[in-house]
């Protein structure tokens, strides 16, 4: 099992949890109101931080429901282990609509991935593929 320390850093701060039992992500709650308008992205402080192991990524994700019905997109969200300031969310409001996320309103959700390995390597030839050097949407529709 792997631990993820959680930080208050405000004391209005919500903690973060499972919803249920399996679930792959947590979610983590806004420590604002604030009203985000069609095509403005706002970043959100959540009041706490985090450590986790060496060897592992904190994802942010959307959350179905705010992205499906209300056009709410979160961007960036990559959290390295030894990070340990404050989380804040960067959302944008891609709809058509204002959307007001309410002080305490699950904003993100969170994955805990574990990495491989990996070693970045320069070369100068790489191998041969189907693909080649075809560009985007050159799969068709």
């Amino acid at each position: 099992m792997v631990i993820i320390k959680i930080k208050a850093l405000n004391k209005h701060a919500s903690i973060p949890a499972f919803s249920r039992q399996g679930d792959a992500a947590f979610d983590l709650h806004s420590l604002e109101t604030y009203t985000v308008k069609p095509g403005e992205r706002h970043i959100f402080p959540t009041g706490i931080a985090t450590e986790f192991p060496e060897g592992y990524v904190l994802l942010y994700r959307d959350r179905s429901g705010l992205a499906a019905n209300h056009g709410i997109h979160v961007l960036a969200g990559v959290i390295d282990p030894t990070y340990r300031g404050e989380h804040k969310i960067v959302i944008l409001n891609t709809g058509k609509e204002t959307y007001e996320i309410k002080k305490g309103d699950r904003i993100v959700q969170a994955i805990l991935l574990k990495l491989p390995d990996v070693e970045i390597k320069e070369v100068n030839e790489l191998s041969d593929s189907n693909r080649g050097k075809e560009r985007f949407g050159s799969s068709g529709r």
